[in-house]
């Protein structure tokens, strides 16, 4: 694999199942893939001649997404995931690419991206939260697509009897979780320097490679930083370096000199 220079970003490769995937969600999709780098190859996959690729028909087009025509040979067996993965296999081998995005609530899949991983290639997946388990925890993160969907107009709600608070683990409880404490603390420790620091984004990036759809949201906090505050386990350092925005850095207080 071409090695890539420092600070530059991911080369990636989106391959969409477009017979398992939601065309709605495809603005979603590619920005979610641009916080994690560059997709180089981007590939939809289906029979594009039947009519239940209707709502696929204009997203090539507009997204630069290239259609690959797969036709149906024989009711019941799905082609698209044999040509989906043999795409897949040719572009590890061509070694252009240091991650994956397979876009499929499939379990079909979850071979191709414990393979892909074997090979040191990072795994992202996205789709329905009804996707099988095996696959989404065999990627090194999954989003689900639920998190994009418009939800109805208020006033399809049924009103509240009140304010109900929104839910938010404390610091106790949030020490409780030994789960969490751990992931967090191998997280830093794998990324720190030699004085113990670690970067928060470096930090972010680690923990989603050790636990697949891992959500801040999930502990009622927005971002890393506001969860990794609120655990009060980590020195929390902001650094300016040069001209650009100041970043962040922590250290265990465990590692921390006295």
């Amino acid at each position: 694999m071409e090695t890539a220079n420092p600070g530059s970003p991911e080369k990636l490769a989106i391959l969409i199942d477009a017979d398992n995937a939601q065309a709605s969600c495809i603005d979603a999709l590619l920005a979610e893939v641009a916080k994690s780098g560059v997709a180089i190859i981007q590939r939809a996959y289906g029979d594009w001649t039947s009519s239940s690729l209707a709502s696929w028909k204009a997203i090539p087009n507009q997204h630069a997404i290239q259609p690959v025509q797969q036709f149906a040979y024989t009711t019941g067996k799905n082609a698209t995931d044999f040509a989906l993965i043999i795409d897949a296999m040719d572009i590890l081998h061509g070694n252009t690419v240091s991650g994956f995005w397979i876009v499929s609530s499939d379990s079909d899949y979850t071979r191709l991206a414990i393979r892909l991983r074997e090979s040191g290639r990072t795994v992202f997946g996205f789709g329905r939260r009804t996707t099988p388990y095996a696959f989404a925890v065999a990627c090194n993160k999954f989003v689900f697509m639920e998190e994009f969907q418009k939800p109805l107009p208020v006033a399809l709600h049924p009103k509240p009897p009140g304010k109900v608070p929104p839910f938010r683990k404390g610091t106790r409880e949030l020490q409780a979780d030994k789960k969490l404490v751990r992931l967090l603390r191998e997280a830093v420790a794998a990324t720190a320097d030699t004085e113990g620091y670690a970067y928060m984004g470096a930090v972010g990036s680690r923990i989603h490679k050790d636990s697949a759809g891992f959500e801040t949201k999930a502990y009622g906090y927005r971002t890393l930083l506001k969860l990794i505050q609120a655990i009060d386990l980590f020195e929390i350092e902001e650094w300016q370096e040069g001209q650009g925005a100041a970043k962040h850095y922590l250290r265990d207080k465990h590692a921390a000199p006295v």
